[in-house]
């Protein structure tokens, strides 16, 4: 099975754990990770901020003040995927230490995640969709040789 195309453009903020970061997202995982989550070609930008960003972007567009994990822009869904991907480090580092898990395999969950939901998929609108994006979720990490991240 062929994979989609994907045009990746990857940003990392200046932050004071940037340098970490950046280590443990080689670009060429980064694109592996979110072309098993597409269904289509792609137009994608991850951009990896520090807490201060993450919380403006959140409070901006989400009206919640505080820096979350990933925010999800998607702007057209066929017939090509176009989205931004903003992922507030040091929450991700935060939430993988809490989870005992590897950064690495967190920011590879985010990313499937957050490329899903550019593809239409949204676990706040019900149960049985939650399920659905938790399984495929669970499907594409299991498939790129990570264990269920929930």
């Amino acid at each position: 099975m062929s994979l989609p195309e994907l045009s990746l453009s990857l940003q990392f903020a200046r932050f004071p754990e940037a340098a970490a970061h950046r280590a443990v997202l080689p670009r060429s995982l980064v694109n592996r990770w979110i072309r098993h989550a597409l269904p289509l070609p792609a137009e994608i930008t991850v951009r990896i901020v520090g807490t201060e960003e993450g919380r403006e972007l959140n409070l901006a567009y989400r009206g919640k003040d505080y820096a979350t994990n990933v925010l999800t822009f998607d702007y057209a869904q066929a017939p090509l995927v176009m989205a931004d991907l903003v992922l507030c480090g040091p929450v991700v580092e935060r939430e993988a230490q809490e989870q005992n898990k590897p950064l690495q395999n967190h920011y590879a969950h985010l990313l499937v995640h957050g490329t899903l939901h550019a593809c239409g998929y949204d676990h706040e609108t019900n149960e049985r969709d939650a399920l659905e994006m938790e399984a495929l979720e669970i499907l594409l990490l299991g498939a790129l040789g990570f264990p269920n991240p929930y």
